[in-house]
């Protein structure tokens, strides 16, 4: 990881500083958390929205209703400028990584099976009616560098590309695709994308705390959010994972989407408190699917309070006691070997977009407005840079088996 790069010796010494004491902790939060996270957790985080809300003025939208950000497109181009920059200082042709999500833990098959006899005001889109879907699932860290597993911030996030999805796509760059995005937090980690161009901007000083931290704009509630669900990770196949953002159900009806591991399960990490394999995480999947099958449970919540359940503003959570998660498929990955070489080039080749998708379920939101300019630019950039043409994938591709 790069150290920081503010100008400021001292900053550079108090970014630096706290980044070695995130990560020390790392090593010992296995035993610290889970006993917080029972007792402490949901509360805190209610409370903690609730501070959010109560800074929050009701601009009396209905559900499903979008509004303008002022500035929006500003900040769009300044978001793109930031990440353009920074993938330049941290990669070569021929090496270009993601911007964000950027290290892949793996690329595995799935299948996107949606439950019958489904809620009425569910059945719309892909959710109309039963039916399976196969799919290329990525798990990934978050990025923009690629650390040891034990470094990273504790955070992780899964890409979803269902194929053979009928329909006009928003984005013509692909025809039979649908993509879904998750992080394992259950909100974003900017509201809107005028915090998210700030943020960005302390990216490419590698010193992000201070986007958090700061005097002019604090982000405080935002990061005490993050940190009661970043934490130190098992496996991928072992955490929730949010959308964060909303997207149409239908008709003048906005929901957001959730992913569960069925299993409750939880690896074991060699060699805490000392360092772990580089790719803990990665051997965690390995394992698993080298046994058996992992299935997770895909759940909607359809926003019943525009206000309590913004569509703007993506780091306020949206209450299940206003709307609770509704179980409507099984995203199940079958047993697979999936770690060879040439799997892992294959997922440098896909390119994951929220406008690869149907009207039913356009993405909501100026973050989500955002995405569609953002994510097509810069994976052009990566395919450009590493003369890798982009690539729609059927199903039906097949690689060697990894090395014994």
């Amino acid at each position: 990881m790069p150290r920081a790069n503010t100008g400021s010796v001292f900053l550079n010494f108090l970014s630096n500083t706290l980044m070695a004491l995130l990560q020390f902790e790392r090593r010992f939060d296995h035993w610290l958390r889970p006993p917080f996270d029972a007792a402490l957790r949901d509360p805190v985080a209610r409370l903690v929205t609730a501070l959010i809300n109560r800074k929050r003025p009701n601009e009396g939208l209905k559900i499903a209703e979008e509004k303008l950000l002022p500035g929006e497109e500003e900040f769009l181009d300044s978001i793109i400028s930031s990440f353009e920059k920074q993938m330049r200082l941290l990669w070569k042709p021929g090496g270009f990584e993601r911007g964000g999500n950027t290290k892949t833990q793996g690329i595995v098959r799935g299948e996107f099976v949606v439950h019958e006899n489904l809620p009425a005001q569910f059945r719309h889109g892909i959710y109309a009616e039963p039916r399976t879907y196969r799919a290329w699932v990525r798990f990934s860290g978050p990025g923009p560098y690629i650390t040891p597993d034990i470094d990273d911030p504790g955070f992780m996030s899964i890409s979803i590309k269902l194929m053979g999805v009928p329909g006009a796509k928003l984005m013509e760059e692909e025809k039979s695709t649908l993509d879904m995005f998750g992080v394992s937090t259950p909100t974003f980690v900017t509201p809107d994308t005028k915090a998210n161009a700030q943020l960005q901007i302390e990216s490419v000083k590698n010193a992000q705390i201070f986007y958090f931290l700061n005097f002019r704009r604090p982000h405080v509630l935002d990061l005490i959010m993050q940190s009661l669900f970043i934490k130190t990770q098992t496996s991928p196949f072992e955490a929730p994972y949010f959308s964060c953002v909303p997207y149409l159900l239908g008709e003048s009806q906005a929901m957001q989407y959730s992913v569960w591991p069925k299993s409750k399960k939880r690896s074991h990490i060699p060699r805490l408190p000392f360092r772990p394999p580089d790719d803990y995480l990665r051997q965690a999947m390995v394992a698993a699917l080298t046994v058996g099958d992992v299935e997770f449970d895909f759940r909607l919540q359809l926003q019943t309070d525009p206000h309590l359940m913004p569509i703007e503003n993506n780091a306020v959570l949206w209450p299940e006691k206003l709307s609770p998660r509704v179980s409507v498929a099984t995203l199940r990955l079958p047993r697979q070997q999936f770690d060879s070489s040439a799997q892992m080039e294959f997922a440098k080749q896909l390119s994951y977009n929220p406008w690869h998708t149907i009207d039913e379920h356009r993405p909501l939101g100026n973050q989500s407005r955002a995405r569609r300019r953002m994510y097509y630019t810069l994976s052009k950039l990566r395919h450009e840079m590493n003369a890798v043409p982009h690539y729609e994938p059927t199903g039906d591709e097949v690689f060697p088996s990894p090395a014994p």
